[in-house]
């Protein structure tokens, strides 16, 4: 029987501590390195792990619940002591074949110097860390890929011993000040190379070069592994799909970018949550389907009750979900005008995930309606620095434009407008700030140009119906794109 890598996890500590009660907390501590999740997710892994070993809620012949207390493994144990590279051949496949899993390995000291293993050590405890924040997958815990070290491994025998479809292995070498950290992203079963890089740094300020070590290697590796997830969805296209199955075709269509393409994505997402309710991202993400529609001017009619369920169920369930929490407080934004929320949404998020690029994009974004021009701009240039590849780089784009058309700084905007068309022509936001910070340069006919084509896409533009696009927070924000879009010549 496959069971995900944090239902093993959560065994081998339950059985490893029998002789005591094993808190709420120490669970958190020691499965889940800290990072907070719902009463419903621990809830379902608990029952996950009772279910693998033949036992139940009911029974609690095996797993004991101890109201206000926790948890105690009562069953019989035997321990017997074998050569892992005998018995990993005869091990389930933990997890492996039903979610998205990683090891991080101990990276090797190249350098020959010990005194040196604290250092890179802290690197791959930090990159477990946060990996862990993002709940697209699952990360064993530290405790388990650290007996690999100083050991020569396989990583085709790492994954099956540990139940992961992913490795991250890397390097590290010190010359002087200087140190070299190298690493490579390998997708287990084929030994297929999905990232490698080099990172330099000089160890004067230690802790600022972890954290930009770090910062490298998780902005680098999520979108790898979900873009690896989603060509595994497409290897098979029948069958009763799970959750998890939906959920990656949803995020296939919706990254395909077209008004058919983004209805598939909300229908898959749909169905992720009819097969699993407290799946909290399909929830997020099929609110931003909505909030696509409007961008794109691909509906014009919302059924705000529903977008208000999808937002609030998002927060509701995804507490510990950064994915979900930064879309509800962006479209909670856009479609409900509440600021307030939508940011304290999307700062959790980042609490959670500081690494998680499409927070950053969203914060941008949500800051600007907010009258925060410069930390729009701080946090957009996060969000670039973190998926400097991001195939969807114009909605990054276009909200610097928009950032800095508020800032007053026309140049700028259109500056970045023209970038976000060059990737996606037909980006009205972008054809917005195009028309809006070229005209406010005087520059009429680019902004004429802009205007063009925009009615082409949208022949009935008016005034009034682009300022529904952005829900201002400071009148003289909106009185500025008025201005712009009537100097245009965009009827009221």
């Amino acid at each position: 029987m496959a069971i995900e890598p944090q239902v093993f996890d959560l065994l081998v500590h339950l059985i490893r501590n029998r002789d005591r009660v094993v808190s709420k907390d120490d669970l958190l501590a020691s499965v889940w390195q800290g990072r907070a999740i719902s009463e419903s997710a621990l809830f379902n892994r608990i029952n996950a792990g009772r279910t693998a070993i033949g036992d139940t809620g009911e029974r609690q012949k095996l797993i004991k619940t101890l109201p206000r207390r926790g948890l105690r493994f009562v069953g019989p144990v035997r321990e017997e002591t074998c050569n892992p590279a005998e018995a990993g051949p005869h091990k389930p496949a933990l997890g492996a074949a039903d979610k998205p899993s990683i090891a991080v390995l101990p990276f090797v000291n190249l350098s020959g110097d010990p005194e040196q293993d604290y250092f890179i050590d802290g690197v791959v405890e930090d990159i477990i860390t946060a990996l862990s924040r993002n709940r697209a997958f699952f990360v064993i815990a530290r405790n388990s890929s650290f007996t690999y070290r100083g050991k020569t491994v396989d990583t085709k025998q790492v994954a099956r011993e540990l139940g992961v479809r992913y490795v991250l292995e890397g390097s590290a070498r010190k010359s002087g000040s200087r140190v070299r950290v190298t690493g490579q992203f390998i997708e287990a079963e084929t030994g297929r190379h999905l990232w490698a890089d080099r990172f330099d740094g000089d160890m004067a300020d230690i802790f600022e070069l972890q954290d930009q070590l770090v910062t490298s290697v998780v902005g680098a590796i999520a979108p790898q592994l979900e873009k690896a997830e989603i060509e595994r969805a497409k290897l098979d296209l029948t069958g009763d799909l799970a959750a998890y199955d939906c959920y990656l075709r949803g995020l296939a269509s919706w990254n395909r970018w077209t008004a058919d393409e983004n209805t598939k994505a909300l229908q898959h997402f749909k169905a992720a949550i009819a097969k699993d309710r407290e799946f909290s991202t399909p929830y997020g993400l099929a609110a931003s389907c909505h909030h696509f529609a409007k961008a794109n001017g691909w509906a014009s009619s919302f059924d705000e009750e529903e977008i208000a369920r999808l937002v609030e169920r998002a927060a509701d369930i995804g507490t510990d979900d950064a994915v979900a929490l930064c879309w509800a407080g962006h479209v909670h934004a856009y479609f409900f005008h509440d600021l307030d929320r939508a940011l304290l949404l999307i700062d959790r998020a980042l609490d959670l995930d500081v690494n998680l690029a499409v927070a950053w994009q969203r914060s941008g974004w949500v800051r600007g309606y907010a009258g925060d021009p410069d930390g729009a701009i701080e946090s957009l240039n996060k969000a670039i620095r973190l998926n400097p590849l991001d195939p969807r780089v114009f909605l990054t784009q276009s909200a610097m434009a928009f950032a800095h058309f508020i800032a007053g700084r026309n140049e700028e905007a259109a500056r970045w407008a023209a970038m976000a068309l060059r990737v996606k022509p037909n980006w009205l936001p972008a054809l917005r700030m195009k028309i809006a910070s070229n005209m406010m340069q005087g520059r009429a006919e680019e902004s004429k140009r802009a205007l063009n084509a925009y009615l082409g896409i949208d022949p009935k533009v008016t005034v009034a119906k682009l300022l529904g696009y952005y829900p201002f927070r400071r009148e003289a924000d909106r009185q500025r794109l008025i201005a712009a879009m009537r100097k245009a010549g965009i009827p009221e």
